[in-house]
């Protein structure tokens, strides 16, 4: 896998913000299963304006750009997701420092850094039927990719796949899961059953990167 650009990130966020407002619905129709059914509309209040500025954003270092996504949605999600995910940002932003390329340990020290703030902000673990429940085994996939000979040589088109597709399936996964945190705990054991939306958007999201990481550097593209 090689070094990410500073034009990769903004590919990842841009997609990344797109996706949630395109599927804002999806994900309040399945949080409202067993939540309050307001995830997907308070995540796109965030993002919606992260779409609208990321031009406006202090580019002098990969660190600033995530640091100001994570005040902009600490401040414009409500709910919990607000803090959660505006926390993931900040701490990838930290862990990312004053760089203006990542290298693929980069990549995992910031998604490690996230993981380690949504636990520290939301006091969830995995196995709680929570979004860490998607994205923990995602970043151990991408991880495990970097040492494989096998994945090299590609910009890392087959390990972003394969991660995307590694956070599908434990979305799924939560079906059986009882939910301990956030609304959705409060409804016992009728959580189960049920996918958990946060772990789902992750997924959706990763699907969404992986899709335009293979049409910017899968074989027969033009970069």
């Amino acid at each position: 896998m090689a070094q990410a650009s500073f034009d990769d990130v903004d590919l990842v966020i841009k997609t990344m913000a797109t996706t949630i407002v395109d599927n804002a619905e999806y994900f309040a129709h399945l949080d409202s299963i067993v939540g309050d059914g307001d995830f997907g509309y308070s995540l796109r209040n965030g993002f919606e304006v992260v779409a609208a500025d990321y031009d406006t954003f202090d580019r002098s270092s990969v660190g600033a750009v995530l640091k100001k996504i994570g005040i902009v949605i600490s401040g414009k999600v409500g709910g919990v997701s607000g803090p959660i995910w505006g926390t993931a940002f900040l701490r990838a932003g930290a862990a990312a420092g004053d760089r203006t390329e990542l290298a693929p340990e980069d990549v995992i020290a910031m998604l490690r850094a996230a993981i380690t703030g949504i636990m520290a902000r939301g006091g969830a673990s995995l196995g709680e039927k929570t979004l860490l429940d998607a994205l923990v085994p995602a970043t151990d996939s991408l991880e495990a990719a970097i040492g494989d000979p096998a994945l090299k040589g590609d910009h890392g088109v087959a390990a972003v796949q394969r991660a995307a597709d590694v956070a599908v399936k434990a979305a799924e996964e939560t079906k059986s899961m009882l939910a301990m945190r956030g609304r959705a705990a409060y409804t016992g054991e009728r959580s189960i059953g049920s996918v958990d939306a946060g772990a789902t958007a992750v997924g959706v999201i990763l699907q969404a990167i992986a899709s335009a990481w293979r049409e910017k550097y899968g074989e027969g593209a033009s970069a």
